[in-house]
């Protein structure tokens, strides 16, 4: 049988650059795809880190609010106690959140800017009786909680409470 078209043969005429450009084209895509793929992790951490810091802080608001309802409910309300004593403030931990807590915060309840535990009148305040019936004892409740993977962050809280005091 004759040959009716001399058509040259496929595989002598390749050189291979198809091969070659297509495995350019597949390493940069490989590179695009491993970028976003360390940009997603990151978010991801970022993401995580910022779900954790929101958690503690809400943590945070929530002991304030134990320690506040544990003194107030208490049989004794440690509150209500004249600020002079040396034994009624600061009150530390025990009694001021309930053991086992699952804000696993530290608490602290002290007298606020008086350093010897003086009878004061409560801010913006102006009693109806006679002056001198009633006192004040301002309190700091100071909770602090740490929080992260390592737990070397921290976030920390203080709450005000004036609370007037019949002399």
């Amino acid at each position: 049988m004759k040959k009716i078209f001399n058509f040259p043969s496929p595989r002598r005429n390749q050189k291979g650059v198809v091969l070659i450009v297509s495995l350019v084209f597949l390493v940069a895509l490989t590179a695009v795809a491993a970028a976003l793929m360390q940009n997603s992790t990151v978010d991801m951490k970022m993401s995580g880190a910022s779900e954790e810091k929101t958690i503690a802080l809400q943590e945070v608001i929530s002991a304030v609010d134990e320690v506040i309802f544990n003194q107030v409910t208490a049989a004794e309300n440690r509150f209500s106690r004249p600020v002079t004593g040396e034994d009624n403030f600061p009150i530390v931990n025990q009694g001021v959140l309930l053991p086992g807590t699952s804000t696993q915060a530290n608490a602290r309840v002290d007298v606020v800017r008086n350093g010897y535990n003086l009878d004061k009148d409560c801010p913006r305040m102006k009693p109806a009786s006679s002056v001198g019936q009633f006192g004040c004892s301002l309190l700091r409740v100071t909770v602090d909680r740490d929080y992260g993977r390592t737990g070397l962050s921290n976030i920390s809280t203080e709450s005000g409470i004036a609370q007037q005091l019949l002399k």
